[in-house]
């Protein structure tokens, strides 16, 4: 009896090779916005295209006809892994190849904080760049918001080939909204939904002064809740409170869950409205910048509304890993300074384009926590976990504790080692936390008004991996890492 290989091989090829095609695809969108502007980036972009699209077809066309069209969840797991560090290495090109990143891990970690919606930089002088490399940026950041694979999930059917397990693999928190019955079409919802929602934006910050330019650009970055900007002063650039407010409320709708937004514009607010996920998340910002807002309303008393505004900017900004700045919040104090950076590990809601540990997963951890109290007092009685009114499994709730457990130790190893290659605790806590959360801003020299240019290759390195470990949320990067996932 023949055994069953591990790996179709020649599947996750041809699947590679043609998520490729997509790339190169929106590398050619890139490339004209750089022949628009008659900018030296222009060739670059061409030399990365021809680069992209030989890859894909010496790993599409000699594989493409696999007797196998369904994936198995460990094909699936592995092509998720694979596909970001892939779409990272060739999208990083563009930087490389025109020498406005002329270090390649710095132009590699450009591009993984772009497409895992970091936004964290290693540019001083982002104003330098050439339009194209600018519209580079913040195109890969809302690729990644939805995720690439979901992109592809509307697409691989039409090859005949079942997405299923890669839905399972790439849509972040402990929760998957199926829409749909059939997969590919919960992927078009989300995507249209995302469309939508983007193109709101660019048409009021348009409006609101900026050019169409940046306000395409910001757009991109505030609904993949990434944080690249065009100017080195973020959105503090336009100091207009009209653009802040703006950007706020998008950045909170990134924050939230996208199978819920389609059902709200759908009609159905109820729903939406009366979400346990979605009115702690609500309330956890509100309160987060009203704290805020006492704190530094006793030094600037007559200027009430403009603290409340860059709190509220700021604070919306780390909660949904956005990393959008309007001003820097390290200089407000160390107790602001450390209520942001825990506010980076919460994150917001699941199925966003948010990083960090997810709200579901707070209220979950709380309500669990709790019961134990009660379980405490009253050891015969059967106390479940309830979520939206509905009984939580309890291997949900196993899987929550061991998601924080494993977050916490990431980020325990994560500071451990950067302290090690020289970075001080306070830069290297910042660097990790903004890192596996995918906020972006860190602490000290990297915080909203620094960058990551001072830390050596190696943390770079370091930093890149933890960005793709949090935006996989940990458990798929791992199970491929584990050794029994390459055993039968």
């Amino acid at each position: 009896m023949k055994q069953e290989q591990l790996f179709d091989i020649k599947l996750i090829f041809s699947i590679i090779g043609l998520l490729l095609f997509f790339e190169a695809g929106f590398m050619a969108l890139t490339t004209f916005i750089a022949f628009c502007y008659g900018e030296p980036d222009f060739k670059a972009f061409c030399y990365a295209i021809a680069i992209t699209l030989i890859s894909a077809v010496l790993l599409y066309f000699p594989f493409r006809k696999s007797e196998k069209k369904q994936l198995k969840k460990r094909e699936g797991y592995f092509i998720v892994c694979t596909i970001w560090v892939v779409f990272s290495f060739f999208g990083s090109l563009p930087f490389f190849i025109s020498g406005y990143i002329p270090n390649y891990a710095d132009a590699y970690y450009e591009t993984m904080s772009g497409f895992t919606t970091t936004g964290a930089t290693i540019l001083s002088n982002v104003e330098a760049l050439p339009h194209g490399l600018l519209f580079w940026r913040s195109l890969i950041q809302w690729l990644g918001g939805m995720g690439i694979i979901v992109l592809s999930l509307a697409v691989l059917p039409i090859f005949g080939i079942g997405g299923m397990q890669l839905y399972v693999a790439e849509v972040p928190g402990p929760t998957k909204d199926k829409l749909r019955p059939r997969v590919a079409q919960t992927a078009k919802i989300l995507w249209s939904t995302y469309a939508v929602i983007t193109f709101t934006q660019i048409i009021l910050l348009y409006i609101a002064g900026m050019s169409f330019f940046d306000a395409v650009c910001h757009s991109f970055s505030t609904v993949s809740t990434g944080g690249y900007s065009t100017k080195n002063a973020s959105v503090g650039y336009w100091n207009s409170g009209l653009i802040d407010y703006i950007i706020t409320i998008f950045m909170l709708i990134g924050g939230m869950n996208f199978s819920l937004l389609y059902i709200a514009f759908k009609g159905n607010f109820k729903k939406f409205f009366f979400n346990e996920e979605t009115k702690f998340y609500l309330l956890l910002g509100f309160l987060i910048t009203i704290i805020i807002v006492i704190y530094r309303f006793p030094n600037d008393i007559y200027n009430l509304e403009s603290v409340f505004r860059s709190s509220l900017f700021q604070t919306i900004t780390i909660m949904t890993s956005t990393g959008l700045a309007t001003d820097d919040f390290t200089k407000w104090g160390s107790f602001v300074s450390l209520l942001l950076l825990i506010t980076m590990m919460l994150g917001g809601c699941a199925g966003s384009t948010s990083g960090g540990i997810k709200t579901v997963r707070i209220v979950i951890l709380a309500k669990n926590s709790y019961y134990e109290f009660k379980r405490l007092l009253h050891p015969n009685a059967v106390i479940p976990v309830k979520f939206n009114d509905k009984i939580v499994q309890s291997t949900i709730v196993t899987n929550v504790y061991a998601f924080v457990a494993l977050y916490a130790v990431s980020i325990i190893l994560g500071i451990l080692v950067l302290s090690w290659l020289g970075i001080n605790t306070e830069e290297a806590a910042g660097a990790v936390i903004t890192s596996i959360g995918n906020v972006g801003p860190g602490l000290g020299l990297s915080g909203s008004a620094g960058n990551f240019s001072a830390f050596p290759d190696s943390a770079i390195w370091i930093m890149s991996f933890l960005m793709l470990l949090g935006r996989l949320e940990i458990f798929t990067v791992l199970f491929v890492l584990f050794p029994s996932f390459w055993k039968e």
